[in-house]
């Protein structure tokens, strides 16, 4: 099932690389519609959401009110099962105790010359957290997005989900509320991307907005950086796991699967130094895609996206995880130690047999919202400092003018800027 490709053929890291490009391919950018959505929220507001909520969504309802009330986040947020309640407050207690440790200090220090520099950190006012609708409607991505904007100090947090005219998933809503989020809408897609970006008389402006979503939703995203900030542009789920001899094949399995149901466009990429392994993982694939209620959904990532890559050593392992930068990776080794600090590129490592990355997806402390398709090689999940600006704080004195200035003039007039030089000049002169 999955595609097998051997570490020891010639030009494997290309080949490698060629293979991982075919599916970053497949996520197009849809620029040219999207700007038009944006453009017409950005001129008429509300109208044009509802517009476009109602022709995407396929709505026939004449309703109009595209935020909650206060009466339907209770009631909504009342109508959740007691266990889902409770696994869903464990989950936030979890999150926020992790992401409270990221907090960073503010510091200040005096030079020789008694100059004051500082660095000091606030949070970003307004934030906007987009959350997908249908069936990738889930209560984690509200916490796993809230959260870190929580620990941070933002003020307001503004949410929206696809609910106009349809029935919204109450454990978003509970979860929501319980993050003290100030306002929440019933619309998704790019239109509520470019709504939180230029405000409506609904929708309120954000400085920034996080959430994951579809490629038009992404690509609204990126269409809008600058004008707000944004967590990043994310592509489907994937995982890559490293596994030996030693390894359960059964769960190797159950863990490529549970990456794949996610979406038709999700990777799940094996690794292993045992030929035998691959073959039994196979094996097990075949059976437990046949009890899987998204087996369609999931058979077609594996088919299509599915990978195995038989690395019979270390440095061929550390090379294909390093060329993949997957968004999770597991570790599944006898011995993990000798591997983890080679490993240069990946958003999160899950380390040991009973590590499967559903307990990130959920509740283990750590960001699910993570870095895809090869870009942990730059950058990192979600954190708190994705909501707070940093601020430099500059005083110098009389005497630290005097001794530093006549080097900012030396490299002011080398680089052909002599205002630049001029603004130190004058503050050099006799009797100032």
């Amino acid at each position: 099932m999955l595609k097998f490709i051997d570490s020891n053929q010639k030009n494997f890291s290309k080949k490698l690389e060629s293979i991982l490009e075919i599916r970053k391919l497949k996520q197009q950018n849809q620029s040219s519609v999207v700007k038009k959505i944006l453009l017409d929220v950005k001129k008429q507001g509300d109208k044009a959401v509802i517009k476009y909520e109602k022709k995407y969504s396929k709505i026939k309802s004449k309703t109009n009110k595209i935020r909650f009330s206060q009466n339907e986040i209770k009631s909504a947020s009342k109508s959740i099962n007691k266990r889902l309640k409770k696994s869903i407050d464990l989950a936030f207690t979890r999150i926020k105790k992790f992401h409270s440790k990221q907090k960073i200090s503010s510091f200040k220090y005096k030079d020789v010359l008694k100059n004051q520099l500082s660095y000091k950190y606030s949070p970003i006012e307004n934030v906007g957290v987009y959350v997908p609708g249908g069936t990738a409607s889930y209560p984690s991505t509200v916490l796993m997005n809230c959260i870190p904007a929580i620990v941070a100090g933002v003020k307001n947090i503004y949410l929206t989900t696809p609910a106009l005219g349809n029935a919204v998933n109450p454990a978003i809503i509970y979860a929501a509320k319980k993050c003290g989020v100030k306002e929440i809408y019933k619309t998704g897609g790019p239109h509520s991307i470019a709504a939180l970006t230029y405000g409506t008389k609904t929708f309120r402006k954000v400085d920034k907005i996080v959430g994951p979503g579809n490629a038009f939703v992404a690509s609204a995203k990126r269409e809008v950086f600058g004008q707000v900030g944004i967590d990043m542009v994310a592509g489907p789920s994937e995982v890559s796991i490293v596994a030996d001899k030693f390894s359960n094949p059964e769960w190797v399995a159950s863990d490529l699967i549970a990456q794949a149901e996610h979406d038709i466009l999700s990777q799940s990429i094996l690794i292993s130094s045992s030929k035998d392994l691959i073959k039994l993982v196979n094996h097990y694939l075949k059976l437990q895609l046949n009890k899987l209620p998204k087996k369609q959904i999931a058979l077609k990532s594996l088919k299509n996206y599915g990978l195995a890559i038989y690395a019979k050593n270390l440095n061929k392992i550390v090379e294909a995880i390093n060329i993949i930068a997957p968004e999770h990776l597991e570790i599944c080794l006898k011995n993990s130690n000798h591997i983890l600090k080679k490993i240069k590129n990946a958003g999160s490592i899950f380390i040991g047999k009973y590590s499967p990355e559903a307990m990130g997806d959920y509740l283990a402390g750590p960001n699910h919202v993570l870095p895809t398709s090869g870009s942990a090689k730059f950058s990192s999940g979600l954190s708190v400092n994705d909501f707070l600006k940093r601020h430099s704080l500059i005083k110098i004195t009389k005497s630290g003018i005097e001794r530093l200035g006549p080097s900012v003039i030396n490299l002011a007039q080398h680089e052909n800027l002599e205002g630049h030089a001029y603004s130190i000049k004058i503050r050099l002169k006799k009797g100032n």
